[in-house]
């Protein structure tokens, strides 16, 4: 491929094209982000079985008494009144019938000598009992550390531990337990490693940070739907916890249910720290119009107002700012509760954004619906247009996936590498669909991925097609009117593969940092000889006084070569300050991208490099001392 960079043409990127979502679904947060190592912390649901003790737990002791619920309840809801969920406000009695060692325990944690772990216990007795905390091996046998607190009979009381173990073990287990003749009920339990950031993980958040976010979308996505953001006024371990209708797809990890682990508080301070804008999902159908508000308010409003108050007794005075709220989630399809019809939807929406404007009229709304569709563009987009500028759309590649011989690892590599011309063809059918109202309307194309992400490993092929959706996105946003694009979802379902003791960047996040130079840059135009096509395989910007070139060979089995010419001043600016090749020999699952320099030959302002087979490979130039913008 032979080509020229010009800037004579060139045009302005939306940052937002490097959205991600952070929905709390399946592994994003629970085992992803958040640094709580405790499942099933706040005992909902139903127990496992007859023994009594809530599932994920087990119980301590001979002949000890469990009763999943108790007497009393510790997690509770604020609003939502209208919303009903079954067994989400649980505690889990335990009743030492003999006496000795009794309690609860849970095994199956990665426990490492020298880190202090955070541990907490949410109870109430009615007798005085001393409550300890233990961590041991799997059968409780070998205790590595432990730690007492005396609790007084009354309400509920917090017992905080730091323990650090004595020996690694990645089998280990915390125990909570005493030996009176007495009842303890536990309303809620933690257990985090010391640093975490906000309750998230710090080495996490580090690598989302890597991914270059400009915008974040949160906390859906389908879990829109569950989530009662009030609650997040609560102390963490009040929040009850929230089940979601669609249990077995959304929190399949978890019974069903999501423990409220992040508040808005928490949320916008994640922004804050990897460079992100927040973009808010409200929950249009069982929070109301006054809830909508009252969320608004408390991320927009001065201290002098009542919700503006609450955020500033909770540590952050100054509003937050929050522009972008999206007005529900894929409304009009049949996993989602609420209005079916576009008339009917666009009426609910329209009660909120009047609320919500009220008392933050800065607020820009996006619109969801099952689009492309005709019927909606018409009967929603268009009727909510005046206030809703955006209109949500998603999109999902897909592929029969078969690696068992080297013939149909190539047929299923091919497939995959050749999935984003049909998440094109779905833009611009919405483009055009939207066009036919008449009405000025912009796309936020905020949920992309290859389809099932979230239940299979990701390999250096789904890597290629990120890199490939990328530069799509970027080349043809402008164009298309889609000023807004979110990965679907980079943490534990994507992007950042995480692990108990550790985490990493996968192919597909390997090519978001990559490619983050381009973020917010100034797309320049490539001039090719007549005769041969632009296949969008290389892509340029401008920023900062620095020119980036992105190469992509999606080939399975050949080498490509690139050779572009670099425009003035950048031809006489001298040798380039980083280049980047990241390149595999496989591309099955479990496959990642190996980085290295990528070797270029320089002819003045002509460059000339080649990429190996299933590569993507990155040319910056060193900032110009002019200023050059």
């Amino acid at each position: 491929m032979t080509f020229d960079i010009t800037l004579q043409k060139s045009a302005p990127i939306s940052p937002a094209v490097f959205g991600f979502n952070l929905e709390h679904t399946r592994s994003a947060v629970n085992t992803g982000l958040s640094a709580q190592m405790l499942r099933n912390r706040k005992f909902a649901g139903k127990p496992a079985k007859n023994s009594g003790v809530a599932a994920e737990w087990k119980g301590v002791g001979d002949r000890a008494f469990f009763q999943n619920g108790g007497r009393e309840c510790y997690t509770r809801h604020i609003g939502c009144e209208k919303m009903r969920r079954g067994n989400e406000l649980q505690s889990l009695s335990v009743q030492n019938v003999r006496g000795g060692i009794c309690g609860i325990m849970q095994d199956g944690l990665c426990l490492k000598s020298g880190v202090r772990y955070e541990i907490r216990a949410v109870a109430k007795c009615y007798v005085p009992v001393t409550l300890a905390a233990e961590l041991t091996d799997r059968k409780g046998q070998a205790v590595y550390a432990r730690g007492e607190v005396s609790l007084v009979p009354g309400d509920w009381q917090t017992a905080e531990f730091t323990l650090a173990p004595a020996a690694d073990d990645c089998e280990g287990a915390v125990r909570f337990v005493f030996e009176e003749r007495a009842e303890v009920i536990f309303g809620a339990v933690s257990m985090m490693a010391e640093g975490h950031f906000h309750g998230m993980r710090a080495d996490v958040v580090k690598l989302f940070r890597e991914l270059g976010p400009a915008v974040i979308r949160w906390p859906g996505g389908n879990f829109a739907g569950e989530y009662r953001w009030k609650d997040g006024l609560l102390p963490s371990d009040m929040r009850g916890p929230l089940q979601a209708v669609t249990e077995i797809e959304t929190q399949p990890h978890s019974h069903g249910y999501d423990f409220h682990e992040i508040s808005t508080d928490d949320f916008v301070a994640l922004c804050r720290e990897v460079g992100a804008e927040p973009f808010l999902t409200i929950n249009l159908v069982w929070n109301s119009p006054e809830d909508s508000a009252d969320w608004a308010e408390y991320c927009n409003g001065s201290p002098d107002t009542p919700y503006g108050k609450k955020r500033a007794e909770n540590g952050h005075p100054e509003p937050y700012n929050v522009r972008f709220f999206s007005l529900g989630n894929e409304m009009g399809y049949g996993h989602m509760e609420g209005p079916m019809k576009p008339e009917d939807y666009a009426s609910l929406a329209a009660e909120h954004i009047r609320a919500m404007k009220a008392v933050s009229p800065e607020i820009e709304f996006f619109s969801s619906g099952p689009y492309p569709n005709d019927a909606w563009a018409e009967g929603s987009a268009a009727r909510l247009a005046d206030d809703v500028p955006t209109i949500s759309l998603h999109h999902y590649s897909g592929a029969a996936m078969d690696y068992t011989t080297p013939e149909k690892t190539a047929e299923t590599y091919r497939t995959i590498a050749a999935a984003p011309q049909y998440a094109e063809r779905t833009i611009r059918a919405m483009r055009d669909s939207l066009d036919r109202t008449g009405k000025k309307l912009a796309i936020s194309f905020d949920e992309w991925n290859f389809w099932y992400a979230w239940y299979r490993p990701s390999c250096v092929g789904e890597g290629i097609f990120t890199a490939k959706m990328l530069h799509m996105l970027l080349r043809e946003s402008g164009p298309l009117g889609m000023p807004f694009c979110c990965y679907f979802q980079p943490i534990g379902e994507g992007a950042v593969l995480v692990e108990p003791d550790s985490a990493r960047l996968t192919a597909n996040g390997q090519v978001f940092s990559l490619m983050k130079a381009h973020k917010g840059g100034i797309l320049c135009a490539l001039g090719f000889p007549e005769g041969e096509a632009d296949d969008g395989s290389a892509l340029a910007t401008v920023k900062d006084g620095s020119l980036t070139a992105t190469f992509i060979n999606d080939a399975y089995d050949e080498p490509k070569e690139f050779v572009f010419t670099l425009p003035e001043p950048f031809a006489s600016a001298g040798s380039p300050a980083e280049t980047m090749l990241l390149s595999s020999e496989d591309v099955a699952p479990y496959s990642y991208f190996d980085a290295s320099p990528l070797e270029i030959e320089q002819n003045g302002g002509k460059i000339r490099v080649v990429l190996p087979p299933h590569s993507a490979g990155k040319f910056h130039t060193k900032p110009l001392q002019n200023g050059f913008v």
